[in-house]
């Protein structure tokens, strides 16, 4: 690959802390260390790297006239449930090549309904819901209890606690009322998974995309909620093992979910994939990542590579060759 000027967008978490925002509101965003290791390595291999900052700095780079052969960006945005797709959205106004997935992907894998049911409609397998848009809506719900709620278009497990796992109807009016009021969306309502959790890694476009590896998720007892929820997951290396899926029929069947799934919403470059087992133990979609957390030692994707044998090195240098290919880059 010829040597490339590569403009970096990003939400970086200290900014928006100056502004004024939670740490909750920012869990999502990245550290310093994260971006310093993307430039960093994006230098090694051969590269010229330019700091843009987040989408509003993108969009005042680019009013002063700058240009880039290419964008590396894992901006996820602050506001509005299509956030996600608003850096690829400007990019594409620019006719700029970027990494990772498309407006459109970008905004549907957020909403995790609409995720849900064009899940279902390619005849993948996803937990029966509910969409709450307020609680009067609730006597509707035809689900079988236990249930599971969670803001519509949130991650890294924000509104996702102790009480999540409802099990009676007035613990979901309880809580689809706290969620509904805290988060101001709609409030995702779903059958309960009982069984084993994963999250598996896909790299690549469409035909040519493959899966990387699978990692079993596994919340310690004690933990603040035996879910994979907002404060087990910001507290990771106290309560949960992080463990490589062991071969056989049932990683097959999990790793093949995954990659349907990546290939039907249509993510590009990579993605990761969250399923969990029903009590008859099959595997069922829960949501996709287009945009994948890219810290070298505590987001998934890395570690899913360092388990297969693959260096961060490696990893970054297979996104940027499949984001190059597409656009003729290589």
């Amino acid at each position: 690959m010829k040597s490339l000027k590569i403009g970096l967008v990003f939400d970086l978490r200290d900014e928006y802390m100056a502004e004024g925002f939670s740490e909750e509101q920012i869990a999502e965003f990245d550290s310093k260390e994260t971006i310093k290791a993307i430039e960093e390595t994006l230098q090694q291999l051969g590269h010229y790297t330019e700091r843009i900052g987040h989408g509003r700095s993108l969009c005042k780079h680019l009013s002063e006239g700058k240009r880039w052969d290419i964008v590396f960006t894992i901006a996820e945005g602050m506001f509005g449930r299509s956030r996600e797709a608003q850096v690829p959205c400007v990019l594409e106004m620019f006719n700029i090549p970027y990494t990772f997935s498309d407006p459109l992907t970008c905004a549907l894998t957020l909403d995790k309904a609409m995720t849900k049911v064009v899940v279902a409609s390619g005849g993948l397998n996803t937990p029966p819901h509910f969409l709450v848009r307020s609680v009067s809506e609730i006597k509707n719900i035809k689900l079988r209890f236990p249930l599971f709620a969670k803001p519509v278009a949130e991650g890294t497990g924000k509104g996702v606690d102790k009480t999540s796992k409802i099990e009676s109807l007035s613990q979901l009016k309880t809580v689809c009322s706290r969620l509904l009021k805290k988060y101001n969306q709609p409030v995702l309502v779903e059958e309960y998974l009982p069984g084993r959790e994963f999250t598996t890694a896909i790299l690549g476009t469409g035909k040519k995309a493959k899966v990387l590896g699978t990692m079993e998720i596994r919340v310690k007892p004690g933990a603040p909620a035996q879910d994979y929820s907002f404060q087990v997951k910001e507290l990771c290396e106290k309560f949960v093992d992080y463990l490589p899926m062991e071969a056989g029929s049932l990683r097959e069947k999990v790793e093949r979910l995954a990659l349907q799934a990546h290939r039907l919403l249509e993510c590009r470059d990579a993605s990761r994939v969250d399923i969990r087992l029903n009590d008859c133990g099959e595997p069922f979609f829960l949501e996709i990542n287009p945009l994948p957390g890219l810290h070298p030692t505590h987001s998934d994707l890395p570690m899913i590579a360092t388990q297969q044998g693959m260096s961060y090195n490696k990893l970054l240098e297979t996104i940027l060759t499949s984001t190059c290919t597409r656009y003729g880059l290589t």
